[in-house]
């Protein structure tokens, strides 16, 4: 047995790049797992400057010194968040504090559409079936009101949160695209000099990374605005909550759009009961989907992600689990860095055997 385990440490760890490899994971994972409550406004900080950065670059290859370009991009992103925090949010907000007021109503509404059914319906479900769901439904009704309730309470210490991040983010945001170099450069000094299995493995994950986000991006954007679009034709109510929310689904492969359709569903059949607008409600939200699947997503993603659905389940699973919100909404770019580091780390051992 301890001859076994020799064997397959001198195999998989022997390599001194593949142990620098292994050992900065683990850092990265723990400081994560460990301060990432604490450390969250620096690590939106460096999302949010990973994306700006590729529009600096493209400047920059425009011919635009580097600040200059820097100075143009912030400005940009720093109006556009003016914009969702003066215009966007607040009738976000809006739509929310419509939606609780409705609530007693909304489930009002659902129990006696819910009591139509056994009359109508009697050979699929009967009275016992539909008191058990209204039962059910009142319990969580009751749940999430004490939420709300709690909520409510450390609103005081949200708002100071958000204060903090509206004025610490942006700023390390700026500095990080300006000293760009010079922040690279400072790590670099606490790394050891050969490390060419952690580039090489940086340089194929950095270009999936990028393009599966920007494309996300774009693909967000446009489900958002063609979800609003429609239910707001549709007279949908709460459309621009919905819609974002639609957008924001497909961030989540496959469990987010089958969520988002059950909630769809819910709210067309408080809206509007059995019938046609209801019908018309999610034959539109399919055809979004149908389209986003099989036009925009292969058109805006294509070849970025080249992982089996199971493994982005199980991503999905496993990183939500670990991380929570976070943890679903960059499930897929930390798949796509697992598997570039089993590819490099495997074709590692395979080139060793073959030179041996």
């Amino acid at each position: 047995m301890l001859e076994l385990f020799r064997s397959w440490r001198e195999r998989h760890f022997s390599d001194p790049q593949r142990v620098i490899l292994g050992f900065m994971l683990l850092v990265g994972a723990g400081l994560v797992y460990f301060l990432g409550s604490l450390l969250t406004p620096v690590f939106i900080s460096i999302i949010i400057a990973y994306l700006l950065d590729g529009m600096v670059a493209l400047l920059q290859r425009s011919h635009l010194p580097r600040l200059a370009s820097v100075l143009i991009v912030f400005i940009v992103f720093m109006a556009g968040m003016i914009v969702i925090m003066l215009w966007l949010l607040p009738l976000a907000v809006r739509q929310v504090s419509q939606l609780v007021q409705q609530l007693p109503g909304m489930l009002a509404t659902i129990q006696s559409r819910l009591l139509q059914l056994p009359s109508n319906y009697p050979e699929l479900i009967s009275e016992s079936q539909v008191s058990q769901v209204i039962d059910f439904l009142n319990a969580s009704i009751s749940t999430l009101g004490k939420r709300v309730l709690t909520l409510s309470l450390a609103s005081v210490v949200g708002l100071m949160h958000l204060v903090v991040y509206l004025v610490l983010v942006p700023f390390m945001v700026f500095f990080m695209l300006k000293d760009k170099a010079a922040i690279l450069a400072w790590g670099r000094r606490f790394l050891p000099d050969n490390m060419d299995l952690t580039e090489s493995v940086w340089q194929e994950a950095n270009v999936q990374i990028t393009n599966y986000i920007r494309g996300k991006g774009w693909e967000l954007l446009i489900i958002w605005v063609v979800s609003y679009a429609v239910f707001r034709g549709l007279g949908l109510q709460f459309s621009l909550l919905v819609s974002l929310f639609v957008g924001l689904s497909v961030i989540i492969p496959y469990i987010g759009v089958t969520v988002m359709g059950f909630v769809m569903a819910l709210i067309a059949f408080i809206q509007w009961g059995w019938g046609g607008e209801f019908i018309s409600a999610m034959i539109a939200y399919a055809v979004i989907q149908v389209l986003d699947g099989n036009l925009l997503a292969p058109l805006l993603l294509s070849g970025v992600v080249n992982l089996h659905p199971v493994a982005i389940v199980v991503a999905v699973l496993l990183f939500g689990g670990l991380w929570g919100l976070w943890g679903l909404f960059f499930a897929i770019p930390l798949a796509t860095l697992a598997n570039a580091v089993l590819k490099a780390w495997f074709a590692k051992i395979e080139h060793r055997t073959e030179s041996e």
